[in-house]
């Protein structure tokens, strides 16, 4: 059972932002002061990548681990209530990543999947941007 009104949680759900997300503007600010530009949600490339590096046919996802299930992570975990629900909706989340990122590669470009929980070590974000562009 939810603790809070259908009214209230619809709220707290409308409020969950999309885009320049903490997790994601830490990851900007690590590539710009290395010196490299970037774009950002580019609509002409599947799925919006949150960070594209044209230079180096790079597509960025800084990716929430709940809402796209982070397989062995703590904030992967299942909501209790209206499990139904909320196994078929992040199940298709993780079905419409897959999808995006095959696209991207069919086009040649390389995807780097970033997650919430790793900007908590920008160590991790650096060695992970490292194997594609050298920082």
């Amino acid at each position: 059972m939810d603790f809070v009104s259908k009214e209230k949680r619809s709220k707290i759900m409308r409020g969950v932002k999309q885009e320049n997300t903490k997790p994601e503007i830490l990851v900007r600010r690590i590539i710009h002061s290395s010196g490299y530009r970037f774009r950002l949600h580019r609509k002409d490339l599947p799925g919006r990548p949150d960070i594209v590096l044209p230079k180096y046919q790079l597509a960025i996802f800084v990716h929430g681990c709940f809402w796209h299930q982070h397989d062995g992570c703590h904030d992967d975990r299942m909501p209790t209530s209206n499990t139904e629900y909320w196994t078929q909706k992040l199940q298709r989340n993780k079905e419409r990543d897959k999808e995006k990122f095959e696209n991207l590669k069919d086009k040649g470009w390389n995807v780097l999947i970033i997650w919430e929980c790793e900007t908590k070590n920008t160590e991790i974000v650096y060695k992970k941007i490292n194997k594609y562009i050298k920082i």
